[in-house]
Parts: C-alpha cells; structure tokens; sequence
C-alpha cells in the first residue's frame, strides 16, 4: 500500500470511531453529525479507492452532486 492510501484508511477508521463516540448525542445534531461523516467517508472511498481521483471531471462532479442531493433530499423526508 502506498502512503495516500494509508492515510485514506486511518481517515476512514478515525471518522468510524468519532461516529460512534457521536452516537450518544441527542435530537438534530446526531443526525446533521453522522450524515456529515457518513458523506466526508463516502467521498474519501470514492475519490482514493475507486481512483475516481484520475476520472474525467464530470463524473467527479456527478459522484458529489449525487452525495448533496441524496443529503438533502433524506434530510428533507426525516424533516431535519
């Protein structure tokens, strides 16, 4: 494994545990604060992993306009 790769997946780790440390918070903040990681955690597998780093820029843009329609469209159904 390279460097970059290893830091992706310390990353990774460190957004899982400071999930689950979040999860004894309370009311709107628990699920602004999990949808935030779950999105930072989905762009970093995207962009390192699936190397859509070296894609064109429109599927870039397609991957993370995707991931703000989908927040705030679930947002909008729980009424956040």
């Amino acid at each position: 494994m390279d460097k970059t790769t290893t830091i992706t997946w310390v990353f990774l780790v460190v957004l899982t545990i400071l999930a689950s440390f979040l999860s004894g918070i309370q009311g709107i903040y628990l699920v602004i604060s999990i949808m935030i990681l779950a999105g930072l955690k989905f762009l970093a597998v995207a962009f390192q992993f699936m190397e859509l780093k070296i894609a064109h820029y429109f599927w870039q843009f397609l991957i993370v306009a995707y991931l703000l329609i989908f927040i705030v469209l679930l947002l909008l159904v729980l009424r956040v």
